[in-house]
């Protein structure tokens, strides 16, 4: 989740105002940013024009940035707030893939973990505390959350890992991922409150940990669906990495990864992901080209007249 040492390279240079690694930089996102933002909106230029946006809006938080995630998955989550500025001064509406059916009509913010309760003087300091419970909540959601994912992935248990992403990520219905999946719905239930109850498990083994207990217990507090989508988008805990999405271009991935890299991609529709696979293709065609190139001018070179 956090970023690597690579990133935090791009990071210090860009920081210090170094202009060749930050044109670096902007050359390593900008394809899958673009193909990202196309998905999205018709136009190229308008697309470009969010694009063009982010890197600005990059360079302007790039002060507060953390690295509590990964720099693609910072890009992301800053695009995808221009997108969706833009949809609401132009009016437009969103169809596209599963993913497109929940949230063009979600609320702003996001709901806590561990309810805060209101204090009768709600001085500054106070709210300085709720600031500092808040982001402890959903650090220790998070962790509990990608703890779910990566044991589901290392299991291969791609079936349960499916059916939390439409349920947690996609807020999906029961009965309609039960339909999509060929199962009972009964079953559906039961993996939700199966993987809700290691969740809330491990949430209680981090507070006991931290020995921060201030408000209800969190193994027994009620996770709000709206916060479970919000740091899924976030972090994109279930996304497969760039390279898996490239092995599974090339067809060069185990059957059951390719299955799951296959439903991420073209049922769950995640547009972060479908925008990795776009850029890889059309590095690849630009790849096969100049090859082709390569190999005309190697071909030919000894044909060409020479002067006299």
């Amino acid at each position: 989740m956090a970023v690597t040492k690579g990133e935090q390279y791009f990071l210090d240079r860009i920081r210090q105002g170094d202009e060749q690694v930050w044109a670096d930089f902007v050359s390593r996102y900008r394809g899958r940013l673009v193909r990202f933002a196309r998905a999205k909106l018709p136009q190229r230029a308008d697309a470009e024009d969010v694009v063009q946006e982010t890197f600005i809006a990059f360079l302007r938080s790039i002060a507060r940035y953390r690295g509590e995630c990964d720099l693609e998955t910072y890009l992301f989550a800053l695009i995808r707030r221009k997108i969706i500025d833009s949809y609401r001064s132009a009016g437009a509406r969103k169809v596209c893939l599963i993913q497109d059916t929940w949230d063009s009509d979600r609320e702003e913010g996001s709901s806590d973990l561990l309810d805060v309760v209101e204090s009768p003087e709600q001085t500054a300091s106070w709210y300085a505390r709720a600031d500092e419970q808040q982001d402890m909540q959903k650090t220790i959601l998070a962790d509990a959350l990608s703890d779910v994912v990566d044991g589901l992935k290392k299991n291969l248990n791609f079936r349960d890992l499916q059916i939390i992403e439409m349920l947690f990520y996609c807020q999906i219905a029961n009965k309609d991922v039960a339909k999509r999946m060929g199962l009972d719905e009964k079953a559906v239930a039961l993996i939700k409150h199966r993987n809700l109850k290691q969740i809330r498990e491990k949430i209680g083994r981090r507070l006991e940990t931290s020995d921060r207990r201030s408000g209800p217990a969190g193994a027994e507090a009620e996770i709000p669906d709206s916060l479970l989508t919000d740091l899924w988008e976030y972090y994109r805990f279930s996304c497969p990495k760039r390279n898996t999405i490239g092995a599974y271009m090339l067809g060069t991935l185990e059957p059951d990864w390719h299955k799951y890299v296959e439903f991420h991609l073209n049922v769950l529709g995640c547009r972060f992901c479908r925008a990795n696979l776009d850029d890889l293709q059309s590095q690849s065609q630009e790849t096969q080209q100049e090859a082709f190139h390569a190999r005309i001018m190697e071909s030919t070179i000894g044909f060409l007249s020479r002067p006299t």
